[in-house]
């Protein structure tokens, strides 16, 4: 049974550890740790899963590049608005 289970949400320490697990930044022990608890705790489970959601979206739309219509017009904007320099 999870150490957070009938006691509402895992703390703060708990999910920075989640956190961590998802940035690669855990030793083995930890990772075993935290895979443990994932398995035992749906209120933490429910969190991974958001958060890897959340990592999956702001990685994709990084890759996206701007339409050029659009670079075009945000440039135009900067280059009436900055003064010309001599």
């Amino acid at each position: 049974m999870s150490d957070c289970q009938g006691l509402g949400d895992c703390d703060d320490t708990r999910m920075q550890r989640i956190y961590e697990y998802l940035d690669g930044a855990l030793t083995r022990e930890d990772i075993t740790e935290i895979k443990n608890h994932l398995d035992d705790c749906p209120e933490c489970t429910e969190q991974y899963d958001l958060e890897c959601v959340i990592r999956n979206m702001v990685k994709r739309s990084c890759t996206e590049s701007a339409p050029d219509n659009l670079k075009n017009a945000i440039l135009d904007r900067i280059h009436a608005i900055r003064p010309v320099e001599a």
